[in-house]
Formats: C-alpha cells, sequence, structure tokens
C-alpha cells in the first residue's frame, strides 16, 4: 500500500498454453449439429466441462494472414493484406509473440508456414506447411500431429501454437456441407482430446494449465472466405482449463466477443504487457476466478493501455466518451482500494467492487469501439500523388477521343514541347518543393515519402510532364476549332439509340458506384444493361427488316448521291466505316440481301433468344450479399444426390463447346480440341466431381493431376500453333487471313483452358458465352454495320455481365482458389496466380479477346478498326476505375469501406492489369496501326 504497483506486470494465471488454430472453423462446426455429431468430446468439454465458449467475431478481409495479425496483436489489419496474404512479410507491430519470446517464454510452432513469416526468429522449434496448396486435405494435417506425442511429453516450451489447414482446403474444394467435412471435425476431436488430456496429466497445484480452441475465419455456404457474410465472419473461441468452474447446466448460446479480444486476454493470462496497438478487451469470465482486486487490477491495465492508445490517435481524446468514463472508473477504483486497505471486508465492498468492475466494462467497450473506427491511418499524401497521375491519364484519354476515333486512328501524345518548356520545369520545381514540406513534416510513416528521392522526382517529373501534355492538346482542340471544317454538310449527324444507351448506361453505372448497395448488387445493373441492349437491337433489327425495306425506293437516289460523301468525311465523323457505309441510310443498301432467306427470322430471334440464355445464367448461381444465401441450380446440381445430372450437363456442355469452336479451328486443332475436351471431363471424374456411364459405386477420388496436365498439352499445342501463325502473319507476310486464324486459334485454346478450370456447374456458361457471340456476330453486328467503337462497348458489357455470371461478386469469398491449383502436384507462386486470375476474370477476358479477333477478322472494315477497339477498351476500363478510385478516398470513413468499397476496389485493380495485357495484345496484333508519339 506504501509503494505503487501499478505499472509492474501481473503474475501469470497458466503455466503452459497451447493454442489449436483450425483454418476456417465456423461456430456451427462446434455449436451446432455437426459438432454435436463429429465433435463429441469436445461438445461434452463444451457443455458441461470447466470451459468458456465464446463466439468471435472477425472483421474483414477473413482471409488468414490478417486474421492471425488480429489475433495476435489485437488490431485490426489493413485490407492490403489480402494481396500480401501470398507472401507474408514480418510482422514489425508490437505483438503477442515478440512479447513471449522477450519474455523469456519458450514457443513451438506446427502449421500454416504464414506464422513463420509473421515471426521470423521466434520460435524455439518450428515446421511449416504452406496453406496455398487447396489440393492437399491430409498430409498437411498430418504434418503436424506427428509431432504431437514427442511435444506433449516434454517441458521444455511454454506456448505450443498449431495451425491445422484441412478443413478449409476441404471447404474451398467441395464446400461445407461435404462428406469430407465431418471425418475431418472428428479428426479434429480426437486431438484436442489428447492434448486435453495430457495437460491435466502433467498440471502441478501452483498453475493450471490452458487450451485453446480458435478459427481464423469461418467459411461461406460455396466453401470459400474473405467476405463478411455471417459463416465467414463467426468462429467458436474455447478456453479450457481446470482453473475454471465446471458448468452445472448446458450452455444456452456462446456469448460473441471480437476475435481482437484474444490478445489481451492471453497476455494477462501469460503475464505479459498488452500489444500497444490492441484494441481488444480483456473476456472477463477467463479471469473471474480470482479475487476482486486482481479482475479490477486487470481490466484497469486494459483500460490504461486502450486510453494510451486513444491520446496518441485522436487530438482532442479528453471529449472521448470512453476516456471519460476510464477516468471515472478509474476514480472509483481509487476509491475501493482505500476502503480494501482500511480492512474493510464486508458486503459494501464486494458490491462497490463489482459496481466499478461494471464501470471499467463500459469504459473498455466504448474505447474498443472508439478505436476500431480511427484505428485506420490514410497514407493521405500517396493517395493524393496516386490519384493524380490516374486523373491526367484519364483527362488525356477522354481529349484524345476525336483523333483515336478517326479514320486514321491517331493517338496523339505531344511529349517534346512539353518537354521543353518553361512550364514543366517550375511545375517540378514546385511539385518537388511541396514533397519535400510534406515528408519533413509528416509525423506518420508515409509510403511516398519512404521511396528513393531519384523514385520522387520522376514521378513529380510524369505529374508534370502528363499536366503539360494536357494543357498542350487543349490548345490544339481550341486551334482546331477556330478553323473552318472541312465539310460542314455532314457536321449535324444525329446520335442513334444504341449511342445513347451506351452513354448512359456508361454514366449510370459509374454513379452507382459511390453507393455500397449498388457495389454489393453490381450484377443487377449489368444483367439490367445487357437486357436494355438486347431490346435496342430488336427494335434496330425491326427498323432494317421492315421500315428501311419500305423506304428504300424512295431513298435510292440519295443513297447514291450521299454515298461518296459519307466516304470523305469518315475522319470528321470519328468512326471507322465499314465497306459500304455506316449511316442508317447507307445501312438500307444491304437490307436487300439482308432480308432474303430464313436468316432474316432467325436475326429477329437473336435478341430475344440472348435474353432467354441470359435468364436461365442467372438463376444457375446467385451472386452479390442480399440474396447469396437462397438457393439456385448451381446449388442443386452440386449436391451430391444430383452427381447424375450434373455429369450428364457436363457431357452435353463440353459437346456444345467443342461445336460452336470447331468451326475456326484447322483439322490438327479440331483433335487435339476434341482430345483436350474428353480430358477435361475425365479430370473431373478424377476428383468425383462427375461420373462415367459406365461407373458403379464409389471410386478412388484422386487430385487428377495426370488428366489436369494431359488437357494442358493440348492447351499449349493449340495455343502455340495459333501464336506461330501470328508470328508467320507479322514477319514473313502481312497476309490478313493468316493473322485472323492465329488469333482464332489462340481464342480456342483459352477456351480448353476456362473449360478446365470451371467447375462443372458453370460450364453451361461458357456454352452460352460461345452461342451468344457467334449469333451476335453473324446475326447483329455484320448485318447492321456496326462501327468497332458500339462493337466494343457491347463487348465489354457482355464480358462484365459474364463475370457476375460465373457466380462472382464484388466480395472476396466468391473467388475459386481450387482452380489455381488445378494439374499441380504442390504450390508454384506464379502458376497458381495466373490461373486463378484467369478463372476468376474468364468472361471479361474471353469477350475482349473475341472483340480482337472479330475485328481483325472482318476484311471489310477500315484498317483502323482494331486501333478503334483497342482505345475504347481501354476508356471504357479507366472511366469506372479513376471515378471510383475518387469516391473511395472520399468515403474512406464509410461504416462499409473495408467489407464493401475495398474488396471491390481490390478487383477493379486486377482489371485493369488485365485490360493493359489485353490492350497490350491489340496493339501487338494492329499491323496497320497509326499511333504516334509527336514532336
Amino acid at each position: 500500500g506504501m509503494v505503487s504497483n501499478w505499472t509492474k506486470i501481473p503474475p501469470p494465471l497458466f503455466k503452459k498454453v497451447v493454442i489449436v488454430l483450425i483454418d476456417a472453423l465456423r461456430d456451427d462446426f462446434v455449436f451446432g449439429s455437426k459438432g454435436k455429431q463429429f465433435m463429441p468430446y469436445t461438445t461434452q468439454v463444451v457443455e458441461k466441462g470447466a470451459s468458456y465458449s465464446f463466439i468471435a467475431e472477425a472483421k474483414p478481409p477473413t482471409v488468414t494472414m490478417p486474421r492471425i495479425k488480429a489475433l495476435m496483436t489485437g488490431s485490426i489489419p489493413g485490407f492490403i493484406d489480402v494481396v500480401v496474404n501470398l507472401n507474408s512479410p514480418a510482422l514489425l507491430d508490437d505483438n503477442l509473440i515478440w512479447q513471449a519470446k522477450t519474455a523469456g517464454k519458450r514457443i513451438i510452432f506446427y502449421g500454416d508456414d504464414t506464422w513463420v513469416k509473421l515471426f521470423p526468429k521466434h520460435f524455439v522449434e518450428y515446421d511449416g506447411t504452406t496453406s496455398f496448396f487447396v489440393s492437399d486435405f491430409t498430409e498437411v494435417d498430418d504434418n503436424v500431429t506427428r509431432h504431437l506425442d514427442r511435444v506433449l511429453k516434454r517441458e521444455d516450451w511454454d506456448l505450443l501454437i498449431l495451425h491445422y489447414l484441412g478443413l478449409d482446403h476441404i471447404g474451398h474444394m467441395t464446400g461445407p456441407n461435404s462428406p469430407l467435412v465431418g471425418p475431418k471435425l472428428r479428426e479434429m476431436d480426437n486431438i484436442l482430446k489428447k492434448i486435453h488430456i495430457s495437460l491435466l496429466s502433467k498440471e502441478e497445484a501452483s498453475l493450471p494449465n490452458l487450451l485453446v480452441v480458435c478459427g481464423d475465419h469461418g467459411m461461406s455456404e460455396t466453401g470459400s472466405h474473405g467476405g463478411s457474410s455471417e459463416g465467414e465472419v463467426h468462429t467458436p473461441l474455447l478456453f479450457i482449463s481446470s482453473a475454471f468452474e465446471t458448468r452445472s447446466a448446458p450452455l444456452a448460446q456462446p456469448e460473441r466477443v471480437q476475435q481482437t479480444d484474444l490478445a489481451s486476454t492471453l497476455a494477462i493470462g501469460l503475464g505479459l504487457p498488452i500489444s500497444r496497438n490492441s484494441v481488444g478487451n480483456l473476456i472477463l469470465p477467463v479471469v473471474g476466478g480470482k479475487t476482486m482486486r486482481e479482475q479490477l487490477r486487470f481490466v484497469h491495465l486494459n483500460g490504461f493501455q486502450l486510453s494510451r492508445l486513444l491520446q496518441e490517435n485522436t487530438p482532442a481524446y479528453e471529449k472521448d466518451p470512453g476516456y471519460e468514463h476510464f477516468k471515472i472508473a478509474e476514480k472509483s477504483h481509487g476509491n475501493w482500494i482505500k476502503l480494501y486497505l482500511e480492512g474493510n471486508n464486508s458486503e459494501i465492498l464486494l458490491n462497490l467492487g463489482k459496481k466499478v468492475l461494471k464501470q471499467y466494462l463500459e469504459a473498455l467497450k466504448t474505447l474498443s469501439s472508439s478505436l476500431s473506427k480511427q484505428v485506420a491511418q490514410y497514407d493521405m499524401y500517396s493517395m493524393m500523388v496516386g490519384t493524380v497521375i490516374i486523373m491526367e491519364v484519364l483527362l488525356l484519354l477522354l481529349l484524345s477521343v476525336p483523333k483515336a476515333l478517326s479514320k486514321r486512328a491517331e493517338f496523339e501524345v505531344p511529349l517534346s514541347p512539353p518537354l521543353f518548356s518553361l512550364l514543366f520545369y517550375l511545375m517540378c520545381l514546385m511539385l518537388c518543393a511541396v514533397h519535400v514540406i510534406v515528408c519533413t513534416s509528416a509525423e506518420s510513416l508515409c509510403y511516398f515519402c519512404s521511396m528513393s528521392w531519384l523514385t520522387a522526382v520522376g514521378v513529380m517529373m510524369l505529374i508534370s510532364a502528363l499536366m503539360c501534355g494536357i494543357l498542350s492538346t487543349i490548345a490544339k482542340i481550341f486551334e482546331n476549332s477556330r478553323l473552318p471544317p472541312k465539310n460542314p454538310t455532314v457536321s449535324n449527324s444525329k446520335w442513334s439509340e444504341i449511342d445513347v444507351l451506351i452513354l448512359a448506361g456508361t454514366i449510370g453505372h459509374v454513379l452507382s458506384l459511390g453507393a455500397s448497395s449498388f457495389i454489393e448488387e453490381e450484377h443487377q445493373t449489368w444483367y439490367f444493361l445487357i437486357s436494355t441492349l438486347c431490346l435496342m437491337l430488336c427494335q434496330e433489327l425491326c427498323r432494317n427488316n421492315f421500315l428501311l425495306k419500305e423506304c428504300e425506293p424512295q431513298h435510292s437516289t440519295d443513297l447514291r448521291q450521299n454515298s461518296d460523301s459519307i466516304g470523305e468525311t469518315s475522319e470528321s465523323k470519328n468512326i471507322d466505316i465499314p465497306a459500304a457505309s455506316n449511316s442508317k441510310l447507307g445501312k438500307a443498301t444491304s437490307s436487300s440481301e439482308f432480308i432474303k432467306g430464313s436468316d432474316k427470322w432467325i436475326s429477329l430471334a437473336t435478341p430475344w433468344i440472348i435474353l432467354i440464355c441470359c435468364r436461365l445464367l442467372r438463376s444457375l448461381n446467385q451472386t452479390g450479399v442480399q440474396w447469396a444465401h437462397r438457393p439456385d441450380f448451381g446449388h442443386w446440381l452440386t449436391s451430391s444426390e444430383h452427381k447424375s445430372e450434373l455429369s450428364f450437363l457436363a457431357a452435353v456442355s463440353l459437346l456444345m463447346i467443342f461445336f460452336l469452336v470447331q468451326r475456326r479451328c484447322s483439322l490438327v486443332s479440331k483433335i487435339a480440341m476434341a482430345l483436350g475436351l474428353l480430358g477435361v471431363y475425365s479430370y473431373r471424374a478424377a476428383i468425383g466431381n462427375v461420373i462415367f456411364p459406365w461407373q458403379h459405386g464409389g471410386k478412388d477420388i484422386s487430385k487428377g493431376i495426370t488428366e489436369a496436365r494431359f488437357v494442358y498439352v493440348f492447351v499449349l499445342g493449340i495455343v502455340f500453333t495459333g501464336t506461330k501463325d501470328l508470328l508467320k502473319s507479322q514477319v514473313i507476310s502481312a497476309d490478313s487471313s493468316t493473322k485472323s486464324t492465329g488469333l482464332w486459334e489462340v481464342y480456342n485454346g483459352l477456351v480448353l483452358l476456362a473449360a478446365l478450370l470451371f467447375r462443372p456447374h458453370n460450364l453451361p456458361v461458357l456454352v452460352f458465352c460461345l452461342l451468344i457471340q457467334t449469333m451476335m456476330t453473324k446475326y447483329i453486328w455484320i448485318p447492321l454495320k456496326f462501327d468497332a467503337a458500339q462493337i466494343t462497348i457491347m463487348h465489354y458489357w457482355f464480358g462484365q455481365a459474364f463475370f457476375y455470371f460465373q457466380g462472382n461478386s464484388n466480395g472476396i469469398a466468391t473467388v475459386d482458389i481450387s482452380a489455381g491449383f488445378v494439374g499441380l502436384d504442390s504450390y508454384v507462386e506464379l502458376p497458381a496466380i495466373f490461373l486463378t486470375a484467369f478463372a476468376t476474370y474468364a468472361g471479361p477476358f474471353l469477350w475482349a479477346v473475341h472483340l480482337l479477333c472479330y475485328l481483325s477478322s472482318e476484311v471489310s472494315r477500315n484498317s483502323a478498326a482494331v486501333g478503334h477497339g483497342c482505345f475504347c477498351y481501354a476508356l471504357m476500363r479507366s472511366i469506372p476505375v479513376a471515378v471510383y478510385v475518387v469516391l473511395v478516398t472520399g468515403l474512406r470513413y464509410h461504416l462499409f469501406i473495408w467489407s464493401v468499397f475495398s474488396p471491390k476496389l481490390l478487383y477493379e485493380g486486377v482489371h485493369v492489369f488485365i485490360t493493359a495485357a489485353v490492350c497490350l495484345f491489340f496493339t501487338a496484333m494492329d499491323q496497320n496501326h497509326s499511333y504516334k508519339v509527336q514532336d
């Protein structure tokens, strides 16, 4: 009582602590019917044993590495950790593992090697297993369990951490309702039983041992994770120790806590300082058996740490309700201590202690809530620099539209005049001065300031050059506008209905990105746009087939007079002109050919057939957030009772794919495609997704590595054949037919790869994609003679719609990780990333490549068509991305910034990379391009 001891760390409450982290362990796997059926020992301990059970809520992103960070530091990781999750760097923040090592605790770890990367040189003994090879259900866990018997007998450790991955891998491959989940849960139950009995047998009178069972995240109904659905964020958290009272009555409903609370609770339990940046609260029942003085001491420590963190992050911290509550509780605590030291042991002291404890808990809850909202520190300077560059590039693209879509397809970037102008150097000096001022005065770490000065100056020069280029382009536009037009007769050309729809749809979609609900349900926007487009095309077809046919005799004279002038003035109209003409009257010249035969009625039916196809695809995969939980045709097909129906559908789909692509294949490629598609079915049969007609009873399930590699051989063969033709057309002879053949071969190879990576129930998506492309080419684009810009935007819209038809969404959970391991027997980073990205973005990518093939193979088109297509595709991707970056920056404190806006930003970023690759391919294939970087 004479000397204050509040700064000293309290002694540990437990001697040995074992943390068993079961990856993707959902709360219902322990507390639900599955727990009772497959985890009997754990259920018995939870209901009747000396334990405390909770449901821990994880914050998105629900992927492994950020969750380990949250568990060990008590802080909320940033969303960039989703990307860093692939190759985790060492964790530099204050954390439980570092504190334990500093205190001389001996830590042993077995399991996911993410821990070894995050905490290098922290473990006295470890054995890491790769977490990304999701085809492995058994060996990845056996490698952990094989060490158990030996380690549990030893006394030379204080903290044992086990991270089991098998359940997560089963979820990724087959989902939470798979028959493989039950045996895996039973295996985990037996392991927990072994550890618990061993800890009880080795306990001493002085200090008990503690077993902690938890999950890093859950899994969605499809078996994936990363999002914020209930199945993904709710995980069980069990504390099992002889120090706790045996439960008299069965557990009704576990209390909910935050996942970040574990770090604070374990720090108190091990007698360690609470991590500096922890926002977690002490889970009081774990220390409930201690005296009132000790309990108050523990919650005061937690409150002091949280209030100090608040002071560091909030200038006006004294006005924060949590801080005010803590100071009131601290004062009451002081009064309680005075009574306690006076030797007052009455009921009043106990009641006052309970009141103080309640005050502390309320203060902790309020402080934690305030910190969780404020803890996200944004590097605004770096964000602003990036935003400025993005907006400059977008503005340059928009200013280049007239020239880029002209007959010559010139994309002029005037570089030399700005680089030698006084304005450029003045801007560079000004930006460098701003950079120095910001970096020398910045209190927090800044990414852009941490770069080398040479890199920073390069970025400043880029910003200055882009700005000068924009100003130069604007000056040229004003200069040209003063000159008299070459041909004023066509200047009053009107926009078509398609043009108005395209503009309205693009603007509407971009504006919708400012609302979280529209981002969650973005698929509805694209479904609406393509449905409206189909109706507009139907109107255009009716006009061409019926209305213009009646007007044709009256306008024949006008057509002959106007045909020459239209061709001459195509540059001022900024479109590419097919061989005949591109005006509405010009289209009538071909209508007489168009309306002959049965093609007329097939053409009129095409938009309606496309609408039916799209409606069927919508029923295949429920996506988004609001209705994602509702049953769909895909779930019905993938259930074990309907394997025969799925097998039949997969076989028919593969036959349809062959029928739709073989028309443009050479004989060798046809054989390769047929064998490749047969290999796709064999692969799916090998891993147990589908069955062969002659199969009876259960067949041994394998990883299908041989079958998948068999398909890869044909994919590479077809792509190589196409590449050879492309090189021949570029180097040896400028033959457009050879180039066209090569492009279609490459496209067919990509279709075969998509068929291999798509899950069997998604093969109809690929079939309808090919069918719609074929029908639109033959019955809409060629007859109606749309220009390259319009066709490009239609391709882009359908590509976006097919991204969602695949079952994708703007949440991380819908990424099919298993596609990255098809044909791999170990984790290889680059192939896994490429295959996962291709499988995710197969819809937009296949439509983009089809656009290049179509524009290159249409000999009647202007030679600049490919250039127009490339520019429009880049522009259509740039507008939403640039606007979205600005919106996200403005909405960075929005309630749903981590669960809705950040995942969407990640998807947009990857899509930009894919678009850049597609545009490079466009440019390489455009032999007749005339893009210039002019002086």
